[in-house]
């Protein structure tokens, strides 16, 4: 441990939402990584949810080492072989009509692209988002995100509207109680409708909603959706930021649902820890936005090293069958988590799919009341205990665990990690019930 380093991080870092530094890591491999202190914690987040493989697969860490042997980077202009192969072989993994890509670094950017694109190829600029969602921190990506903070960073990008989201275990139009019907849907396109300016672009939605707390859609909700996006004259996109490539049990939600969107963003899956996203569309919308002049041009638009990371993700998860692989394991680890559901009344619901997994947090199953406290001091516990969790934690929205693992974790991981919210629910709840606070 370098106490010297620990005080050069909180004296010389922006905090950006983080909290305190009250610690440094070092390494990270497969579902561990290691702090400054030499302890070993198990991520349950694969990092920023990013790290498919897991932390320094062998696939990316070859992949790293030839890229920076054969270039780094190239002026945005140049096409790297690297950026082409990897665009042949997404299109060979992407459901039909989309065989066009352009590959960026982040989600946010790529969301910026898929609404610039939107814009540009329908001549509209108002967009639909859902409540609860996450785009990005970015301009019309910020714009377009309920989950997050909106406060403080004075006016968005103007023309954006939000249509309450498809969240049954607390409907956010008081309607239904476990089973959507879809009436949010209505509720939602009839309020756009009536302040409309006339000049629709794109609806833009997370198949499974993230950051608003791990909620999935009823069956058919985007197939309406689409229809409704037609109806309008408006691009369907998808963020599949944490959907794509595997970690549903299925290589897209897309292809899952059988609904293919105008456009498609990925980000966080695709580059195994390697800043990498890509914003995909069919050849028909590509020409169309190419002759009326589409540009996005960025410093690392189209990097070869990324692109070889990329390549090696997609691979591997051929490979090594990690698709199959999320379904039994997302089975075995959804298992254990409602086997301590029936263990503590304060679980309210587990829902997710595959490897991407949520525990709602609540003081009972009939209030629903949302158990913040309980969300905080278990969060803390489990980092003690060895675990890494990420805890949704908002007022109106609940507190939701968010679990997603690597694809490559084993059962004994998931095993241990069960245990240890076991042991953190109920030192937890024996601590606020101490402090009154249960």
């Amino acid at each position: 441990m370098d106490q010297q380093l620990r005080e050069a991080a909180r004296k010389h870092l922006i905090r950006y939402g983080q909290g305190d530094v009250d610690r440094l890591y070092v390494s990270s491999r497969g579902a561990t990584v290691r702090d400054d202190e030499g302890r070993e914690i198990l991520d349950f987040t694969s990092g920023q949810m990013c790290a498919t493989l897991g932390h320094s697969h062998p696939a990316i860490v070859r992949a790293i080492q030839a890229g920076a042997e054969d270039a780094i980077h190239l002026f945005s202009g140049m096409i790297p072989q690297a950026v082409a192969r990897l665009a042949k072989k997404l299109s060979q993994w992407l459901p039909a009509p989309l065989t066009r890509s352009m590959f960026v670094n982040t989600g946010s950017e790529s969301n910026e692209a898929a609404l610039r694109m939107a814009k540009m190829v329908t001549g509209g600029y108002e967009v639909i988002a859902l409540g609860g969602s996450w785009h990005g921190v970015t301009g019309q990506a910020a714009a377009a995100s309920f989950a997050s903070d909106r406060r403080g960073y004075g006016p968005k990008t103007p023309g954006v509207s939000v249509i309450p989201e498809p969240y049954s275990y607390r409907c956010p139009i008081r309607h239904c109680r476990d089973d959507c019907d879809m009436s949010c849907m209505k509720v939602g396109l009839d309020l756009f409708d009536m302040g409309c300016e006339g000049a629709p672009a794109a609806i833009i939605a997370e198949p499974i909603l993230s950051a608003g707390g791990i909620i999935v859609p009823p069956e058919g909700y985007f197939k309406k959706l689409k229809a409704e996006a037609k109806k309008r004259g408006m691009m369907l996109i998808f963020d599949e930021a944490q959907t794509a490539f595997g970690r549903i049990g299925h290589k897209f939600a897309a292809t899952q649902l059988g609904v293919t969107p105008d456009i498609m963003s990925v980000s966080k899956t695709l580059g195994g820890g390697l800043p990498l996203a890509a914003t995909i569309t069919s050849e028909k919308i590509e020409e169309k936005a190419h002759e009326k002049g589409f540009s996005y041009y960025t410093s690392h638009v189209s990097d070869p090293l990324p692109a070889l990371a990329g390549l090696a993700v997609l691979e591997t998860v051929e490979n090594e069958n990690l698709i199959a692989r999320a379904s039994e394991m997302g089975a075995y680890l959804r298992k254990g988590l409602e086997s301590l559901q029936q263990k503590y009344e304060a679980i309210g619901e587990v829902r997710g799919q595959g490897l991407l997994i949520g525990i709602e947090l609540v003081k009972d199953r009939e209030s629903r009341a949302p158990h913040l406290e309980l969300g905080d001091v278990t969060t803390k516990r489990c980092m003690e205990l060895g675990l890494s969790m990420n805890i949704k934690r908002r007022p109106e929205r609940g507190a939701v665990w968010r679990i997603a693992p690597p694809l490559t974790i084993t059962r004994a991981e998931l095993d241990r990690g069960v245990e240890i919210l076991d042991s953190a629910l109920r030192d937890g709840l024996d601590e606020l019930a101490a402090n009154g606070a249960g």
